[in-house]
């Protein structure tokens, strides 16, 4: 198939992982694939953002800004145009994004298939937590382009009933959660040996404060018993600076190590390291990359007893899984799972072979994503 690629990512983050993962499955598979985003994507680095957008952010009222957004929709959707003409895709797949239009608005003109795939309720998120003034058009923003989608690709089914109550079809819903490239992630790769060397503790992502990696560092330096633990965090962010003073207040600076940004080459190896891999806390409808890493290694995993985790991680087969709301619990967890090295040995085994079990790959997405793609396109022939 010819699969248009339309997006509005401008930083290179967990979200351009996703969009570059995809691409290269979709290829690998033999789909010709034609990629259009902003021009700063590709000349920016790993953990950097567009300067140009977060000039006019600081810059900018709140509602002049999401006007501006919307704006930006003009080119957008030209470039979109453009490249349809010229490619002639069988569909087209956008990634979400909030006042993005183009997607729809091309592939309506030119009778196209749409799939959309939907990482979060950018609407809901942004009036929480991003101050957003034009809600009533952001509402309208979002529901058009979902409405107009010929399939919503959430990545959670927490995710995939706010799209339902938005009034999409059920029919016309399939979850597509994150994956991973298991061939990054060899079977039986090394874990640390057991005696006088610490266990590790690991955590990847961008830190913020919502983690909660505060209160690991100080169950840490609470920790004098046998074997001894320490942290390995991979990874940056606003969070980073205050952790570091915190670890060096307790005097366990020593057993705390940031590696800072590591490319994606990097990481496999570094969580090959872990003993014990950390998702602290997690968005209620998001699909964390790390844990899909994290299950790839083989690793013993901790995360939160949330719905979105539990559809992919089972307490007591997969992960340890323990109560949000209690600080205390995630740690009373990495306590049995120091203690007891046949558990982290058996949870680590069980959830490398859930991922090939149910083919949480990138692999496998691409698979799901043609296969969609080309339904939509014989039906619309078959209406033609």
């Amino acid at each position: 198939m010819k699969i248009l690629y339309s997006h509005r990512i401008a930083s290179r983050d967990g979200q351009g992982v996703h969009l570059d993962s995809l691409v290269a499955a979709l290829r690998k598979a033999g789909h010709t694939v034609r990629v259009v985003g902003p021009a700063s994507y590709e000349n920016t680095a790993l953990g950097e953002g567009s300067r140009m957008v977060s000039w006019l952010r600081r810059r900018l009222p709140s509602a002049a800004g999401e006007i501006a957004e919307l704006l930006y929709g003009v080119p957008a959707t030209r470039r979109l145009e453009r490249a349809a003409a010229e490619f002639q895709p069988d569909a087209i797949y956008e990634r979400y994004n909030l006042f993005h239009l183009a997607g729809a608005i091309v592939a309506r003109r030119r009778g196209l298939p749409l799939l959309l795939e939907v990482n979060a309720p950018l609407a809901d998120e942004r009036m929480r937590f991003g101050g957003l003034r034009l809600r009533r058009l952001a509402r309208w923003a979002e529901r058009f382009v979902w409405l107009r989608a010929d399939r919503v690709l959430p990545v959670t089914e927490v995710l995939a009933a706010q799209v339902a109550a938005a009034g999409v079809p059920q029919e016309r819903i399939a979850v597509v959660p994150n994956g991973i490239h298991l061939d990054e992630f060899p079977e039986g790769a090394p874990r640390i040996a057991e005696g006088t060397k610490p266990l590790v503790l690991g955590f990847v992502g961008f830190v913020r404060d919502w983690h909660g990696l505060q209160h690991v560092i100080r169950a840490l330096a609470g920790w004098n018993e046998t074997p001894p633990l320490c942290l390995t965090v991979v990874g940056d962010g606003p969070a980073r600076e205050g952790l570091e003073r915190l670890a060096e207040e307790l005097g366990i600076s020593h057993r705390v190590r940031f590696t800072g940004l590591a490319g994606r080459e990097e990481v496999p190896g570094l969580i090959a390291e872990f003993d014990i891999a950390l998702q602290p806390a997690a968005v209620p409808y998001a699909s964390p990359l790390k844990i899909f890493e994290y299950m790839a290694a083989g690793r013993a995993i901790v995360a939160p007893d949330q719905p979105n985790i539990r559809e992919v991680l089972e307490h007591g087969r997969t992960a340890l899984l323990f109560n949000p709301g209690d600080p205390a619990a995630l740690w009373a967890e990495v306590e049995r799972l120091a203690r007891d090295p046949q558990m982290r040995a058996r949870l680590g085994t069980a959830a490398r072979a859930e991922v090939e079990a149910r083919d949480l790959t990138w692999e496998g997405n691409a698979r799901r994503v043609a296969a969609m793609a080309e339904e939509e396109a014989a039906r619309r022939g078959r209406a033609a």
